[in-house]
């Protein structure tokens, strides 16, 4: 089944005007869902908005939007108030500018979408912008009227067509200087570095998203199945709780699990910072990496 357009519109570069169509690149309708049940009857429900003081249904006619001031104070804002202060929107995606591809950190990211022209007829120009960004390299920042707010939107070739990112506004990202700003500045060196150096080597692969498979819907699915057939299902043994050792006991067993003949030149040192003890690391595990998984199957 062909993907149901999200947006048509035209990517705009200067004078060049090149209809295409947006397809989200993202889907969630393949998840398990569930509805919400009357334990006792076995009927679904449905929710209600109750007003807080009277606790009486509102009817939707009656439901609006409020900006809450103060405590209990709201300017209340009808429909059509709202839509006036959303731009109009010319189905139009403009190019700013052009930038390296790698030059917008990935908090930035919100939600992909693919983009391929609207007609065949637009093949052409829609090529053409297309090879020059992969010749230079680049990626395009573009705004456009999205869904009822302006958004700022990243494209990249990819293939035959572009994906295009909404970007997070600034003040939507959190300081990573804020997140990391305890963390001690440790000085690695000497054997530590060397072998977790060494366990990272053995493990350097490429990403293939079908060796990582969505365990908790596979979980479900099995419980809906075996409950369909009226069977149970054995709860998984807890993972043994390991055993707390020193950080460097805790790499060389690690590497010794890795499975690799390599040699690993070791150095006198370990890190150390002010005040750090170097301790309190759990054993790390040497598996190999999972094989791909295979197809998900349905529930029922």
């Amino acid at each position: 089944m062909a993907p149901r357009v999200t947006w048509k519109g035209a990517v705009r570069l200067g004078e060049l005007t090149v209809p295409v169509a947006l397809y989200a690149a993202a889907t969630t309708s393949e998840r398990i869902s569930f509805h919400i049940i009357n334990r006792d009857t076995g009927n679904r429900v449905h929710r209600e908005y109750i007003d807080e003081e009277t606790e009486e249904p509102v009817d939707k006619d009656d439901q609006i939007k409020g900006y809450e001031i103060s405590k209990d104070r709201y300017v209340i804002l009808e429909p059509d108030e709202i839509a006036a202060a959303v731009p109009d929107s010319d189905k139009m995606l403009t190019i700013e500018a052009f930038i390296p591809c790698s030059s917008i950190e990935t908090v930035y990211f919100d939600k992909p979408y693919f983009i391929a022209p609207a007609d065949e007829a637009f093949a052409d120009a829609f090529a053409v912008l297309r090879e020059g960004m992969r010749k230079q390299k680049v990626a395009a920042l573009a705004r456009a009227v999205l869904f009822r707010r302006v958004r700022t939107v990243m494209l990249r070739v990819q293939g035959l067509g572009l994906v295009a990112h909404t970007l997070n506004f600034d003040y939507e990202v959190r300081s990573a200087d804020e997140a990391f700003e305890d963390l001690p500045d440790v000085k690695v060196e000497g054997e530590l570095l060397d072998l977790a150096k060494h366990i990272i080597g053995t493990k350097l692969g490429t990403f293939d998203p079908r060796n990582f498979d969505d365990r908790y819907d596979q979980a479900v699915a099995e419980l809906v199945k075996a409950k369909i057939a009226g069977r149970k299902i054995k709860a998984p043994k807890p993972p043994k709780e390991t055993k707390v050792v020193s950080l460097l006991d805790a790499l060389r067993k690690s590497a010794e699990a890795s499975g690799s003949d390599a040699q690993v030149t070791t150095k006198k040192g370990t890190g150390s910072r002010k005040g750090s003890s170097g301790k309190s690391a759990s054993s790390g595990s040497g598996k190999k990496a999972a094989e791909p998984s295979r197809p998900r199957k349905k529930a029922g």
